[in-house]
């Protein structure tokens, strides 16, 4: 699958799940419907996994690595994040969410020493400039109480550990391990840490019936989770978490799309300049320049590669 279309499933995945998740709010506390939803995902890559004859056992030191992952990608990052929209409004959350683009790229240089390119940056500024204006108008007249701050931090918090999260993912990689495994233990970990902290916080282990819940809570296991984490991981391993990144900026303005589709959000013109501005970032941060040739020698990780 083209990169183009990894980015598109990623996109358009998680731009509509921040939909969805507004029928999960509610009933159950957010950490345990955290705890559902990653136990579906899990199951269901472990299903696959055995249905393909995918190799399920590792090292001590592989499942070092699914357990970060759990813990910053399918856990905290998202704990934080359900818990911070209980303070800001969603706005705010996806303004806080887009600084994953600059921490991607401050951690990629110290995790891995890669540097971000001209483009990258200015692609970067471009599409947060965007977002800042997309929102602007639903932020303008919030005030900076005490816990208007508390949810700021907490975003931020979980913007921070999506960015570990990801640079754990690239790490992997680069040690070879299997994105679809990687991602079955990783949810895992995830599931059971996050269910460990709600047992320790006393929440409830109930279940909404609902359809509104259960519809939701199927769309966000099987392609919120299962589908548009497989397709950014795989594209993080190949174009790098400074530029996948990006895929966080662009889900807010898909989310806002449907806004205006279903929730009878008036189309403004700060809608359309800052739409305008994150697509034009889109296309410096995607769009590769001219790639210096390499000789079979700079690159022997492709011909040590098994099929």
């Amino acid at each position: 699958m083209s990169n183009l279309a990894l980015y598109l499933i990623s996109v358009l995945v998680w731009g509509s799940t921040w939909f969805a998740i507004e029928f999960q709010l509610g009933l159950v506390e957010p950490e345990v419907s955290i705890v559902y939803r990653y136990l579906g995902a899990s199951a269901l890559l472990f299903g696959w996994s055995f249905y393909r004859g995918l190799n399920l056992s590792f090292s001590w030191r592989a499942h070092g690595w699914f357990l970060l992952m759990g813990m910053f990608l399918f856990g905290l990052n998202y704990v934080l994040a359900y818990r911070a929209q209980i303070y800001i409004t969603s706005a705010l959350t996806a303004i806080a969410f887009s600084s994953i683009l600059w921490m991607n790229i401050l951690n990629a240089r110290l995790f891995f020493g890669t540097r971000a390119g001209a483009r990258t940056i200015v692609g970067s500024l471009l599409g947060v400039a965007g977002i800042v204006i997309l929102f602007a108008p639903q932020v303008q007249n919030v005030s900076l109480s005490d816990t208007v701050l508390l949810g700021s931090v907490l975003a931020l918090l979980g913007a921070l550990a999506a960015s570990f999260g990801n640079m754990v993912s690239q790490g992997a990689q680069k040690r070879g391990l299997p994105i679809v495994q990687s991602n079955a233990w990783g949810m895992f970990y995830g599931a059971l840490l996050t269910a460990v902290s709600s047992l320790l916080a006393g929440h409830p282990f109930n279940f909404d019936p609902s359809p509104g819940y259960v519809i939701s809570l199927a769309y966000l296991t099987v392609f919120g989770s299962v589908v548009a984490f497989g397709a950014y991981l795989t594209l993080l391993g190949r174009i790098g978490a400074h530029k996948a990144g990006y895929a966080m900026v662009m889900f807010p303005v898909v989310a806002l799309i449907l806004s205006i589709l279903f929730e009878g959000l008036e189309l403004d013109l700060a809608i359309v300049a800052g739409t305008a501005l994150v697509l034009i970032g889109n296309i410096f941060v995607l769009e590769t320049g001219p790639q210096r040739h390499k000789s079979p020698q700079s690159r022997p990780e492709i011909a040590s590669r098994k099929p």
